[in-house]
């Protein structure tokens, strides 16, 4: 459903018109929220809350929220999970709102918790290459620091500007550099975790190894905010590369260049990043930016080896590729290095809506070339726009459906066929072995798929979980499971 106005949008209660009871029961919430915060932590105008009530994802509904409220300290969020705990109030966690699975969408009598002023780096241990911060650093701020003493942060989603640590913790974000450092899930030591009752615990270790008891660190990255609230991230870091070179393999067609990542592969070549592009892709790049791109070839094939060994790397990916007729970059060039600049913003301007839906599927690499055929031709047989931008080195495929210039009234089957091309997408992925998200998160969006992934048994144990984690089911209802 397209973004709507604040004007347009009237508040909805439970049953429609809110009773007097209602109405007096939520100011007396927001009293009690009131007095142990400050008045500019507790926004109640209509423009505000219509703002925080969707993050980038598609909406299924709109609901906007009884207030937005920001924590700025652990303190805080623990009064404001009590007082949602006592006053039986949903709360909606909240980083930046650029995640993609309507996983921080308003819910009905919910407020939204922002958590973006909890910004701090509290610790950065070059000896130790840990960093302790809070849920609302920014990755890229992180990465600016790590990098004076020669570190990085290596989880880096194409929303890394911008992303927040706890976002990318609560959708187990992965990113360009994941073919060869791993998702959030391997850069997280500890979390700090605030539980539906206002209770603090602390999970994990300082030590990269760690086996007492069970992981309870891994089960909270990727849950959503439906668990409990990150306040506290201890993370990982690695070397900064002294070296990094990047290779532009441009190729006639998607299956071919899809095939290049394959023979990297059996070249037992390790890249850091391993990005494909697709015409439509390449199309859009060129208006956005005013380049050339599509001229040269109808697939780009980007990778990046770094540290030592960069430059050996990178010499057997460029004879590989070049044996595998693609027109490749033979030298190390500032144009290869922008290339990789725009990938990490090929999103494009748009947001997922009604008519254009992105994607988040993942593959068994050996099955790329053929799910990549399987996505051509079911937009073709279903009459949809298609590009597809994939995390090539770990098979995760990002396609993007849509519909142009839609009028309903001439076109009534247009959201049929759309929808059509997404659960065929959905269903040749996972018979082909793959999974409905790799890295954006089930949120609220792909809830309508996760059946066809995990069996009742694995989800009655989940939903256990979180009875367990979140008995009056308060924290983030209606996302991930």
């Amino acid at each position: 459903m397209a973004a709507t106005t604040a004007e347009s949008i009237k508040e909805r209660t439970i049953g429609g018109r809110e009773t007097g009871s209602e109405s007096q029961a939520r100011r007396a919430f927001l009293a009690e929220l009131k007095a142990v915060l400050r008045p500019d932590q507790v926004v109640e105008d209509e423009d505000t809350r219509t703002i925080y009530s969707a993050d980038q994802g598609p909406l299924l509904e709109r609901h906007v929220p009884l207030a937005v409220v920001w924590a700025e300290s652990v303190e805080d969020v623990q009064n404001i999970v009590r007082a949602c705990a006592a006053h039986q109030i949903p709360i909606v966690p909240r980083g930046a709102g650029t995640g993609v699975s309507g996983g921080a969408h308003a819910t009905r009598g919910c407020i939204v918790l922002g958590l973006e002023r909890m910004n701090r780096i509290l610790e950065l241990n070059a000896d130790d290459e840990t960093a302790v911060v809070e849920p609302g650093v920014i990755n890229a701020e992180l990465n600016a620091a790590a990098a004076h003493h020669g570190l990085m942060y290596a989880p880096d989603p194409a929303s890394y500007k911008m992303s927040t640590i706890g976002g990318n913790v609560a959708t187990n974000a992965g990113g360009l550099r994941c073919a060869k450092y791993g998702v959030t899930r391997d850069s997280v030591l500890a979390l700090d975790v605030v539980l539906a009752d206002g209770s603090l615990i602390h999970t994990g270790h300082q030590t990269f190894k760690g086996v007492a008891g069970y992981d309870l660190t891994a089960l909270l990255v990727g849950s959503e905010g439906t668990l409990g609230i990150v306040v506290g991230v201890t993370v990982r870091l690695k070397y900064l590369p002294r070296e990094v070179h990047t290779i532009a393999a441009f190729y006639q067609d998607f299956r071919s260049a899809a095939a290049g990542v394959l023979a990297v592969g059996k070249a037992r070549v390790q890249p850091a990043i391993m990005e494909l592009l697709d015409n439509g892709t390449l199309v859009q790049l060129d208006e956005l930016n005013g380049s050339d791109l599509q001229a040269r070839g109808k697939s780009l094939l980007l990778i990046q080896t770094d540290g030592f060994g960069a430059a050996a790397e990178a010499a057997v990916v460029r004879q590989v590729l070049s044996d595998g007729g693609a027109t490749v970059t033979m030298e190390a060039s500032e144009e290869a290095d922008m290339l990789v600049d725009l990938r990490r913003n090929s999103r494009g301007v748009e947001v997922d809506d009604e008519f254009r839906v992105g994607e988040d599927i993942a593959v068994p690499r050996s099955r790329l070339v053929d799910f990549v055929a399987e996505l051509e031709a079911m937009a073709a047989r279903h009459d949809v726009r298609l590009k597809v931008v994939a995390h090539a080195g770990d098979g995760n495929l990002h396609p993007t459906f849509w519909l142009d210039r839609v009028d309903p009234a001439s076109d009534a089957d247009a959201l049929v066929r759309l929808n059509a091309a997404l659960d065929e997408s959905i269903r040749v992925g996972l018979e082909m072995g793959g999974t409905i998200t790799g890295e954006h998160g089930v949120g609220q969006y792909k809830l309508r798929w996760l059946g066809l992934e995990q069996p009742e048994p694995v989800r009655e144990l989940q939903r256990r979980i979180k009875e367990l984690f979140d008995p009056s089911g308060i924290l983030n209802p209606g996302k991930a499971i």
